[in-house]
């Protein structure tokens, strides 16, 4: 439910982005009455969905869900479910925003820049925060589920929530003050501020938000104070973070000062965002 909101609460497609999901829609037959598509692509495929039909291929070379998805959102529910080499082939993807597909009669280059929004439970049986329903195989059964995703996949995934089960009382509260229009306000208000500073700086066309930062334009956009990246530098040493979990970290903390109409990066922005990065099941149950 709360990925299927997602779409709502992020700006509308801009002219050039409604006219290129269009154009993949319509390669894939998808495209309703020749009309532009003007929603942000949602896309929830099954755990069942061969690696063709996410990634892209077949006889006459279609565009997979995730180039469906390109410029909106690419929902996989029960994660470890998909076979492991659907999910090992998207790894390029995530990052190069693109998906090749390489065939004995063609070769295909596809777009695909998506928010990928995935869950998962932490065993097979999903009870393991749950002595009176958990499995005989707790906690043994967390590492062993968990380990059907590999390290990169998980990597290449900026934030890690876990969501408790919803309580009967909860259900019985009244709807949060807050609306989707509300977020969605904010989210635009932060998009903008990032568009203006990517401006400001001369950077190239296509750097419309944060994740499309790297390199040189990353440092500048997310500066850090020298309190603040001595911070960065333990917790990545401690909770061993890879060179691109480094920078996700950085993303992230420019995207929650953003949305929190900031500047400068604080030590709680970066706290926050490193508070989102996951910690193996190994290293869980070793604490």
């Amino acid at each position: 439910m709360l990925a299927a909101r997602l779409p709502g609460i992020l700006p509308p497609l801009e002219p050039a982005e409604a006219l290129e999901v269009s154009m993949i829609h319509s390669i894939a037959g998808m495209l309703e009455g020749g009309k532009l598509i003007r929603q942000r692509p949602f896309r929830d495929p099954h755990h069942s969905a061969s690696q063709p039909s996410i990634i892209g291929g077949g006889h006459r070379a279609r565009p997979g869900e995730i180039s469906l998805a390109h410029h909106g959102v690419l929902f996989l529910d029960e994660l470890p479910e998909f076979s492991r080499q659907t999910l090992e082939s998207m790894r390029q993807p995530l990052e190069t925003r693109s998906v090749l597909v390489s065939r004995v009669n063609y070769h295909v280059t596809f777009p695909a820049k998506f928010q990928l929004v995935a869950a998962m439970n932490p065993c097979r049986c999903g009870h393991v925060d749950d002595a009176a329903l958990a499995c005989g195989r707790a906690p043994k059964c967390v590492m062993d589920y968990q380990a059907k995703i590999s390290g990169p996949i998980f990597d290449r995934i900026d934030i890690h929530i876990d969501v408790p089960a919803v309580k009967a009382a909860d259900l019985a509260l009244p709807p949060p003050k807050e609306t989707s229009a509300h977020v969605s306000l904010r989210v635009a208000e932060a998009r903008q501020r990032q568009l203006e500073r990517f401006q400001q700086l001369e950077a190239p066309a296509h750097l419309l938000t944060n994740a499309d930062a790297d390199g040189d334009i990353l440092m500048q956009i997310a500066p850090l104070d020298q309190k603040s990246q001595a911070l960065l530098v333990e917790a990545a040493e401690k909770m061993r973070l890879s060179a691109r979990g480094y920078h996700r970290v950085l993303r992230v903390a420019r995207t929650i000062a953003d949305l929190a109409g900031v500047e400068s990066i604080g030590r709680n922005h970066l706290t926050e965002a490193l508070g989102y990065r996951r910690v193996s099941a190994a290293i869980s149950l070793a604490a």
